[in-house]
């Protein structure tokens, strides 16, 4: 189980990482006044797979080695799966540079949901 702690713990770099990088994009995507592309979309919904897959390492984590120090750790996991989803749904309707621009922080967001997560472990 060792292993797979410090897979939940690299994982959580990684999406640090990523949500860094998807933000930055998105916020590049709207200085540039342009919609969210296909591939930026894609980007979002690998993010949000990656989360899910980190939630679910956690939770193996919880139940068969031990809980985090603080248990606002968990509500740090939930809200960083929920976060784009909501984001995404909450953009519909806006302009095409509004969108980028709010995925884009919402990205950024979510890697600070992240790094919160990994100092409440």
């Amino acid at each position: 189980m060792d292993v797979v702690l410090s897979f939940h713990g690299r994982l959580a770099l990684v999406l640090v990482l990523y949500y860094t990088a998807v933000g930055l994009w998105g916020i590049w995507l709207g200085i540039r006044n342009t919609a969210p592309s296909g591939s930026y979309r894609g980007a979002i919904v690998i993010a949000e797979i990656a989360a899910v897959a980190q939630g679910a390492f956690g939770l193996l984590v919880l139940f068969f080695l031990r809980g985090p120090t603080e248990g606002l750790h968990i509500l740090y996991g939930f809200a960083l799966v929920l976060a784009m989803p909501l984001a995404a749904t909450l953009v519909e309707g806006r302009t095409a540079r509004g969108q980028s621009m709010a995925l884009g922080f919402a990205a950024l967001f979510t890697a600070g949901l992240a790094i919160r997560g990994m100092t409440t472990a």
